[in-house]
């Protein structure tokens, strides 16, 4: 994975669970978010860009500490 802003990212199908790792150490993860989105995503040319302008402040969002 290449990005300036995203550690990792992972998937969960069964719950509809993303979660992101940002570079600053900060865990999120994000609710209800469908396979469809997951599979734009992690094709996107720019996960940061797809992040911020699909998924960011789209869903319920946990900070995982």
């Amino acid at each position: 994975m290449s990005s300036s802003n995203l550690v990792s990212v992972g998937y969960d199908a069964a719950s509809e669970t993303l979660e992101v790792e940002f570079r600053e150490s900060r865990v999120y993860q994000y609710a209800g978010f469908p396979q469809h989105e997951y599979d734009a995503f992690m094709s996107a040319s720019s996960l940061g860009s797809h992040f911020y302008h699909h998924i960011r402040d789209r869903y319920v969002t946990t900070e995982i500490l």
